[in-house]
């Protein structure tokens, strides 16, 4: 292999004065860390938004470790935080090559490298196979005129390599490296949730959501059995209270489905776990299967109540799949999360209104009622540039509770006021009572969020 380097993974740190949610665990990294000591290379992983690591701290601790090698995520609201810790690892560590991934860096390569000296290669897209091949050519002093899925500068030029072809066996990577965690930062409510990712791609391709863009239209699954022997490592080494499927619709093979409800049984896993999916593909054999393994939660991707606006968002499901989806899975005993998206371009106050008394008609146990908003990379950002809307150049906005783009149809002040409008009426007292006393784990988690939300409004009024 030759010689092995040293790499720093960094999550760059909070923006001082910006809002951030309770940081979750982030897999990528922990995958990335994975598969480059896997190589034998040395890796320090820096999650400054749980450490709480600031960005002279994280100078400090680059120039401490001298990594050849400092790849740092990109996530598009932290997108002004990432180029501050690149200049930040440029200047703590002149000689290492400072690496950005994620998918606000795979949209706006060339952008960030013609605008950010700080930063010398993109990785685009799935990252692992690239990074380890970019850190091997860096550390040996290889060109990187043959390495797939990389943008660069060359000779003052800036060079975009073709794609990587994605990863089709995904049983081939290792299991994603939580040794380099801080896990107690990551509890909710004193609880540790593990991320899990049993498949990459998307067969569908909604307007608004980079995922087929990202990990392609083509759909790779890991084997039940390997997936089995990882839930089972995470309850056995780091004692896994619950984990998530963040695959976008686990239930899209059946039989696999089937299959890895099994070895959660076999394997006698038995803790809460959550997944999400598709309204227009689940059935009640599927949900009653998940729910003998101790699935208590299923998220769907509603995203409207008006039709007109599922077929704008080329989702390709129907309002009354909406509510049949909610309707089944409350039936089997599984709280119902959803999200919704308000503000897309076209959509009136009466469409909005269908949403509402979709809502209240279908009473889903959590909404995840986001605005729409434009990420690079998105169909829903074409639509907006075609139409001629004016959007907010301020990446920290883009964090689906902010408008980013004027709408004729409505405005910012009236958005963020039927928003708040929303949760004022929907985190109730009688809410946090209702799940509060049952026995699902969601449930009390969502009790407490309720209260939390009771009690910021009192104080916001005081």
């Amino acid at each position: 292999m030759g010689t092995t380097a040293k790499v720093a993974l960094v999550n760059p740190p909070a923006i001082k004065g910006a809002y951030h949610h309770h940081p979750y665990l982030p897999i990528g990294l922990a995958y990335l860390a994975a598969v480059l000591e896997q190589k034998g290379n040395e890796v320090l992983v820096l999650d400054c938004l749980a450490s709480d690591i600031g960005q002279e701290q994280l100078k400090q601790k680059l120039a401490e470790f001298n990594p050849n090698v400092v790849g740092i995520s990109s996530m598009t609201p932290m997108v002004l935080s990432t180029m501050m810790a690149a200049r930040g690892a440029k200047q703590a560590c002149p000689d290492a090559t400072v690496v950005l991934g994620g998918p606000h860096a795979t949209f706006m390569d060339r952008e960030i490298l013609g605008s950010e000296p700080s930063v010398d290669v993109v990785v685009r897209g799935e990252g692992e196979l690239t990074l380890v091949e970019l850190t091997h050519r860096i550390i040996n002093h290889v060109g990187l005129n043959s390495a797939d899925g990389i943008t660069y500068r060359h000779q003052g030029q800036i060079v975009q390599n073709p794609d990587r072809p994605y990863i089709q066996n995904l049983d081939d990577l290792p299991f994603p490296a939580y040794k380099h965690f801080p896990l107690d930062k990551y509890r909710l409510f004193g609880k540790l949730f593990f991320p899990v990712i049993t498949s990459r791609g998307c067969p569908f391709q909604c307007n608004f959501c980079t995922t087929s863009r990202i990990l392609g239209k083509q759909y790779r699954a890991r084997s039940p059995k390997n997936i089995g022997h990882e839930l089972e490592l995470l309850k056995r080494e780091y004692n896994a209270d619950s984990f998530t499927f963040y695959d976008d619709t686990l239930t899209l093979d059946k039989k696999r489905l089937f299959d890895i409800c099994d070895e959660i049984k076999i394997r006698k896993i038995n803790i809460p776990w959550d997944c999400q999916t598709r309204v227009d593909q689940i059935s009640e054999e599927m949900l009653e299967k998940m729910k003998a393994t101790n699935c208590q939660q299923v998220f769907f991707g509603a995203e409207s109540g008006c039709q007109t606006v599922l077929n704008a968002v080329n989702k390709r499901t129907t309002v009354e799949q909406n509510e049949a989806a909610i309707k089944m899975a409350k039936k089997a005993g599984l709280f119902v999360a959803i999200s919704i998206i308000i503000g897309y371009p076209g959509e009136t106050a009466e469409m909005r209104k269908e949403t509402f008394d979709f809502l209240r008609r279908a009473e889903p146990d959590d909404v995840y009622l986001c605005i729409a908003t434009p990420y690079p990379g998105t169909e829903l950002r074409k639509e907006v540039e075609r139409l001629g809307y004016k959007m907010s150049p301020d990446w920290s906005r883009y964090d689906t509770t902010t408008p980013v783009f004027e709408n004729p149809l409505l405005s910012d002040e009236e958005a963020l006021r039927l928003r708040k409008q929303f949760y004022d009426s929907f985190y109730s007292p009688k809410y946090a009572l209702r799940h509060m006393f049952r026995r699902n784990f969601y449930s009390r988690v969502m009790a407490r969020v309720a209260i939390n939300h009771t009690v910021w409004r009192v104080k916001s009024h005081v």
